[in-house]
């Protein structure tokens, strides 16, 4: 007779395995897009840790391997594949990486899941102190340290002045693109973003960068 094989698909009842096997990085995988699906379908309020199990078609033990609750969930994925998807920013110039940070930022924004996901956390999070400062610590500082970083590159190279009100500047960085597409529902295409880019550089005040 053979033997039975515990596995990530497993119910609690059964005898859990150890080592990477509780972490197989393909059901991780298939769970986070488990959970944008059906936090898009859903909404946040409604979303629990069973339906993702059922969608990604795990057992509900790999999913209570990774995490102890809904919110530590989908803090650690929305997390996860944020870094992933945020590319290098690099360049010889403030033109260049804000050019590559807004771009970069438009096709997060064109993702159909993330454009009904974000409207829907945006108006959790006033509901949801414990959600808001999840993702106020986790996502939203990263974004914010990478775009600082930005900013501190071109006052070190000259392009903007030092006492530069970087927290004003961040919070014009992404504004304006995220209400043409996910408020106004607006397309936002190659020649918008090369607009958008000399608009935020005059807005900046940036030296010799308005002009190729």
């Amino acid at each position: 007779m053979e033997r039975n094989r515990s596995g990530e698909n497993d119910e609690p009842r059964r005898r859990s395995p150890s080592g990477a096997a509780v972490m197989q990085e393909r059901v991780t995988r298939a769970i986070e897009r488990a959970v944008f699906r059906e936090w898009a379908a859903t909404g946040y309020a409604a979303l629990s840790m069973e339906a993702v199990a059922r969608r990604a078609g795990v057992g509900k033990a790999a999913i209570y391997r990774r995490w102890s609750s809904k919110l530590a969930m989908v803090s650690d994925v929305t997390t996860r594949v944020d870094l992933r998807l945020a590319g290098r920013v690099s360049g010889g110039s403030l033109k260049e990486e804000l050019a590559q940070l807004l771009w970069q930022f438009r096709r997060l924004l064109r993702n159909p899941l993330v454009a009904r996901i974000l409207p829907d956390l945006h108006a959790e999070m006033p509901r949801n102190p414990e959600l808001a400062a999840a993702i106020r610590s986790n996502v939203q500082i990263n974004r914010r340290g990478r775009a600082e970083q930005m900013l501190r590159r071109a006052m070190a190279r000259g392009e903007l002045a030092t006492d530069l009100d970087t927290d004003l500047a961040l919070d014009m960085l992404g504004a304006l693109i995220y209400w043409r597409m996910i408020v106004t529902h607006q397309v936002a295409d190659d020649a918008y973003l090369d607009r958008l880019t000399e608009l935020v550089l005059r807005a900046l005040d940036a030296r010799d960068q308005r002009t190729s």
